[in-house]
């Protein structure tokens, strides 16, 4: 009987030091953005060794909750991972673990997590991942009854929550300006943070998860019958490019040669992202809902604007070169073109070019009014250098590693500047594609889902929570091309072009350049307007 209520469990000593193995190991970005604030002078060690303190008492709390769940060897051994994890990409890329950025993970496919998989990665993934999870397997465990076993959990769950208290109480003044004025800090404490985030993610998606049933938005919509011309609309989203690096918003080198030179092409240079990730500003960008009200359990709830337009009678195909759609395409037809099979324009990896393939069987097997989506590979990092052929590195020397950290400033910014040189080629084909049918009303929309750090602020790649992303991951560029048989007028994509605008008006503009009719009206601005009003009602995004 004393055997089936006994467990293994290492002692509280062992547990002491794990703890204190995460709070060093995992932590070097957040006590150097503390120190930051607070410099370590004399005045200000007290409260930073009550910083650390409490961190220490945080991740006790953690280990004790969680091990009323689970083993404490396997508590440990989680958090170990996790902070590895997250104090690897805190302290090389400046990211955070929130719920956007798990969502991220959940959602990147091999090809996409192969360049993060760097040697610097894995080194330190054996050295503070695999070798302590083994020393703590292979150390010896007492024999403890189960009612020990919660008494020992309080115990931690108690001193933890004893240093917190003692810490807050001996420090309220300044915590309370550090916890008002400095928010964004705790984003890197691990792995308090990314547990937070974990448990929020799960319980975000636990909600929705029971939800039946497709929300329609704008029931009533239908295409205009007094409109006899075809449309024919690519739009083409980005990824990962800056509104900064294009030579068409004023950049000093000529990243858009081809774009420059095309009559009909208008740049905005004043839009902004609703997201800093994939998984959260595609979804975003068709949907109704505005930035501020978005969620991304929406996707599978609500109809998107390519929802509408296909159920108002648009033939919608979504070719997609990157992860996936992130939940936009589950209702249209949906072509994958990271596989060689389907893409003739792959080398080392398969190319944005490779979408436009047997894209004109598919226009003339057609009746009715086309948009087709392309999503591109586009500038995804951190492996730039593999995201345009060998032929397009014009700016060098280029930075040749995913390791960003072992490249210098001008390194990376070559390797960058080329994958929009390669964009800027790819949009002059699918440009000269939309050409190559004429009798259709066509034209180009490009928006980038969002921007990128590139070093700044010691910042790399995207993804940080909006409260703390600078403007690099923020500002993106949208290009809108105009065919000479189109109902859009020039002129009032010019008079746009630098208006502040954001990624909410996708919706609008979408819905606008097909004559969208519905008595729902947006109150977001469109990207353009119409040569002609729609005799036969209002289009769904005057608002009037």
């Amino acid at each position: 009987m004393k055997v089936a209520t006994t467990v293994r469990s290492p002692t509280t000593l062992v547990t002491v030091g794990f703890v204190l193995l995460l709070l060093v190991s995992g932590n070097v970005t957040f006590f150097n953005k503390l120190a930051e604030i607070y410099p370590p002078v004399v005045e200000n060690l007290a409260f930073l060794f009550s910083v650390v303190t409490l961190t220490f008492g945080l991740i006790l709390v953690v280990v004790a909750v969680f091990s009323c769940l689970l083993p404490i060897r396997w508590v440990l051994s989680l958090l170990i991972a996790l902070t590895m994890g997250a104090g690897y990409f805190s302290d090389n890329y400046g990211v955070v673990l929130d719920t956007t950025m798990i969502q991220n993970i959940l959602e990147t496919d091999l090809n996409e997590s192969r360049a993060l998989a760097t040697n610097s990665f894995f080194l330190r993934a054996f050295l503070f991942g695999l070798l302590p999870i083994l020393v703590l397997w292979r150390l010896p465990a007492g024999s403890l009854t189960i009612r020990e076993l919660v008494f020992g959990n309080l115990r931690l769950a108690i001193a933890g929550v004893a240093l917190i208290c003692v810490c807050l109480g001996s420090f309220s003044a300044q915590y309370a300006s550090f916890f008002r004025e400095h928010k964004s800090v705790r984003f890197y404490n691990n792995p308090v943070f990314p547990v937070y985030s974990i448990v929020k993610y799960a319980m975000e998606s636990f909600k929705y998860q029971g939800y039946e049933g497709l929300d329609v938005v704008m029931a009533d919509a239908h295409l205009p019958s007094s409109d006899t011309g075809r449309e024919l609309i690519i739009m083409v989203v980005g990824e990962t490019a800056r509104r900064d690096r294009f030579s068409l918003n004023g950049y000093h080198r000529d990243t858009n040669p081809r774009l420059a030179s095309e009559p009909g092409v208008i740049s905005y240079s004043n839009i902004s992202a609703c997201g800093t990730s994939t998984a959260v500003s595609v979804p975003c960008m068709f949907s109704e809902l505005k930035a501020k009200d978005f969620f991304p359990e929406s996707t599978m709830q609500r109809e998107n604007i390519l929802d509408v337009l296909q159920r108002s009678g648009v033939n919608v195909l979504w070719r997609d070169n990157n992860s996936d759609s992130k939940g936009v395409a589950t209702r249209l037809t949906y072509e994958d073109f990271r596989r060689p099979d389907r893409n003739p324009a792959c080398d080392s990896e398969c190319r944005d070019v490779g979408m436009l393939q047997g894209l004109q069987e598919y226009v003339d097997s057609t009746n009715g009014d086309v948009l087709i989506v392309l999503h591109q590979m586009g500038s995804h990092g951190p492996a730039y250098h593999e995201r345009y052929p060998a032929e397009f590195e014009r700016f060098k020397p280029a930075c040749q590693s995913a390791e960003l950290h072992t490249c210098s400033k001008e390194e990376i910014d070559n390797a960058y500047d080329n994958t929009i040189l390669y964009t800027d080629y790819f949009l002059s084909e699918v440009i000269s594609f939309l050409k190559h049918n004429s009798d259709y009303e066509t034209a180009m929309l490009y928006v980038s889902d969002h921007g990128e750090s590139l070093g700044e602020n010691g910042l790399y790649l995207h993804g940080l929570p909006m409260m703390l992303a600078p403007r690099e991951q923020l500002e993106v560029p949208v290009i809108v091309w105009v065919g000479g048989a189109s109902d859009i007028e020039l002129a009032s994509a010019l008079e746009q072009s630098s208006v502040e605008n954001s990624h909410d008006t996708v919706f609008s503009s979408l819905a606008l350049a097909f004559e969208l009719i519905s008595k729902i009206t947006d109150e977001v601005t469109p990207l353009f307007s119409l040569h002609e009003k729609i005799s036969e009602g209002k289009p769904a995004v005057v608002g009037e």
